[in-house]
């Protein structure tokens, strides 16, 4: 067993976000980080998986947190990455009470992506969508900041992954979600969450035979 455990390449990786990072909905306590994770970790890599998802939060408060979190998990001795994946928060009640808007969410996402990008290989997941159909405004503020993330990820050169346009066509995603509180699905839409993530060339490259 040591021997085995001698040839798997050791990666640290940190996601940071919101609620959705953090999985919550999912009975089993896994999300969609846990199952890539996982799933990953059969194909001869050892990963350590830093869950650092917070529920309620908005890019203005990530931006004054990640770096510091991040720096004390991956010292530069480990083979360390960064998932960043949020955006919800800030069309929602907490990004109103903040008073965000849509430039300040992509202002933030800039800042936050250019300084990642100089210490880590960093990756970034666009946000889901609600399922609540009484939402529908709110899921078109996300398509929106969607497309936005992405043009700020193609201008700094980091992999971006819409999941909002595959996830609000998902039955099993808005089903959950709306039979949950509106937005947090259970374990059959983190599944499928996760399996568009670990599909996604970007995320791939990083596990190389």
């Amino acid at each position: 067993m040591s021997e085995l455990k001698s040839e798997l390449k050791e990666i640290r990786i940190c996601f940071l976000g919101e609620s959705f990072v953090n999985g919550i909905g999912d009975p089993e306590y896994l999300g969609w980080t846990g199952r890539i994770c996982a799933n990953t970790s059969q194909k001869a890599y050892h990963i350590t998986h830093y869950n650092l998802g917070v529920r309620g939060e908005t890019s203005r408060y990530l931006k004054q947190r990640w770096l510091k979190e991040t720096s004390y998990r991956l010292p530069k001795e480990f083979d360390g990455r960064v998932v960043f994946s949020f955006g919800v928060n800030d069309t929602g009640l907490m990004g109103s009470k903040q008073g965000i808007e849509l430039q300040e969410s992509i202002e933030n996402t800039r800042t936050i992506l250019s300084e990642a990008k100089q210490f880590y290989p960093v990756l970034m997941v666009g946000p889901p969508p609600c399922g609540d159909v009484e939402q529908e405004q709110r899921n078109q503020k996300l398509a929106n900041l969607s497309q936005q993330f992405a043009l700020v990820c193609r201008e700094l050169d980091i992999p971006y992954l819409d999941v909002f346009s595959t996830l609000v066509k998902s039955s099993v995603w808005l089903a959950e979600a709306k039979a949950n509180d509106g937005a947090h699905p259970g374990t059959a839409g983190y599944t499928e969450f996760a399996a568009i993530v670990q599909n996604w060339d970007a995320w791939l490259s990083w596990f190389t035979p």
